[in-house]
């Protein structure tokens, strides 16, 4: 325990076995710009990085700005109806030539010399090209695209390493399971991520958000006001049971993949008919689950709420919105919450998502802001040298493993955490490959 982690901030002597134990993690990969340079390249430059749904961009010529770690791209349906992830950045020069988080676009034309590039990522023209020479042809200077992209359910993924495991294996069956909550929670198993976004930053590292996104732990410490008011406004006097005997679970999913599994049984008896009727909106709602995917299945994804799962490393789906976690720097990270329709659902069920969204994630909602304050207090915190060590043991030794393969924990273990970072020492040591082929350069 009494390794000098702050030693030496060169990568390559950096010791993550040292840095990351079975029950604590060292201060320093939350705040080591070296370790931040590192995890760009062997995690969000190699790995699989979540970009958007192609819901956000339906028609052709639709684009969405993004972010693959520290590499702008522009996420675009084409004039081909083929969506794409190309690289923002000329092929002359470098600069980016989508400078708008959104819109659409025929073409795309760089300020600097006024190269311009079609949609689909084709160079269109060069100004005075009769200068260059006769090797010079455009069908080798359009738009990069990602090496691989790959999608699941719409949800498009990109990698800048030419090759490495598939998204397939990335995800796994377990993380899929978890996103096909999301989607068949619609009758025609489809969502809708085109009704605007909110957007906060905090001054810290993009970890704390990813290990936030699970964690039970401090529902009913940090969030205690935005449930107590809940309460009280809805007449009702019993509060929710968020501690150490509440019957939630962790479920680690393999590949740093968490997901909460919130199944009430009140839920339960509730939907099977052991409570009080329903409302009629609601009641149909119900109906045209059983109908498009019959009584068990409807039944329990209700009972579960939603999903409440993190992809590593930066797609959250929390009931009802995705979470897309962008990486600035050691200590800035930019959030992005894209609420979601479900399609085929009464304005009335999707409204009543919407209001719940609102009340704790809105600009003026009761529940974030308590998250992005206690960040930037951990990176306050942080700064401490006297005992840099920050402790995950919680529920250790007791996990249980799921004829499914899941490994789970109790409602507020630290499973998450240890899922999570192990996984993260296991691709920050060389001992597991995201990808293998970087990017050439042009």
């Amino acid at each position: 325990m009494n390794y000098d982690m702050n030693r030496d901030s060169n990568p390559a002597a950096i010791d993550y076995g040292k840095l990351v134990l079975e029950d604590r993690v060292h201060s320093r990969i939350y705040t080591d710009p070296a370790i931040f340079d590192e995890e760009m390249d062997r995690i969000f430059h190699r790995g699989w990085v979540y970009v958007g749904h192609e819901s956000e961009i339906p028609n052709r010529g639709d684009f969405q700005a993004r972010n693959i770690g520290r590499q702008p791209v522009i996420f675009i349906r084409g004039d081909d109806d083929e969506v794409r992830v190309l690289m923002n950045r000329c092929t002359h020069r470098a600069a980016v030539v989508c400078p708008h988080e959104s819109g659409n676009a025929k073409r795309f034309v760089c300020p600097y010399h006024g190269w311009a590039f079609l949609n689909t990522g084709g160079l269109l023209g060069v100004p005075h090209s009769e200068r260059y020479d006769d090797g010079f042809d455009k069908k080798d200077y359009g738009l990069r695209p990602a090496p691989r992209q790959a999608a699941y359910r719409g949800l498009m993924f990109a990698s800048l390493a030419a090759d490495g495991p598939s998204l397939d294996e990335h995800l796994g069956p377990l993380a899929k399971a978890e996103i096909d909550i999301a989607f068949d929670l619609s009758p025609a198993g489809k969502i809708d991520v085109s009704c605007g976004t909110h957007k906060y930053g905090y001054a810290g590292n993009w970890k704390l958000q990813a290990e936030n996104s699970t964690d039970g732990y401090h529902l009913g410490f940090l969030h205690r006001s935005f449930v107590e008011i809940s309460l009280q406004r809805a007449g009702v006097t019993t509060a929710p049971d968020y501690g150490a005997n509440a019957p939630y679970r962790l479920r680690s999913l393999g590949n740093a993949h968490v997901a909460w599994d919130m199944s009430s049984p009140a839920a339960t008896r509730w939907l099977t008919g052991g409570a009080a009727k329903v409302p009629a909106a609601q009641q149909e709602y119900i109906d045209s689950l059983v109908a498009a995917h019959g009584e068990e299945r409807a039944h329990k994804m209700l009972a579960r709420g939603g999903p409440h799962v993190l992809i590593f490393p930066n797609l959250v789906f929390i009931q009802t919105h995705i979470r897309m976690i962008r990486p600035v720097a050691v200590d800035r990270t930019e959030v992005f919450l894209y609420p979601y329709r479900l399609t085929d659902v009464s304005d009335k069920i999707n409204g009543h998502r919407f209001r719940g969204h609102q009340a704790f994630y809105g600009p003026a909602g009761g529940g974030a802001t308590d998250d992005l304050e206690v960040f930037e207090r951990i990176t306050e915190g942080l700064r401490a040298t006297v005992d840099p060590w920050i402790l995950i043991r919680r529920g250790l030794g007791q996990e249980q493993i799921e004829s499914d393969g899941a490994v789970t924990g109790q409602f507020t273990d630290e499973l998450n955490n240890r899922a999570i970072l192990h996984y993260w020492r296991s691709v920050m040591s060389g001992e597991k490959i995201l990808g293998s082929t970087r990017e050439t350069a042009i």
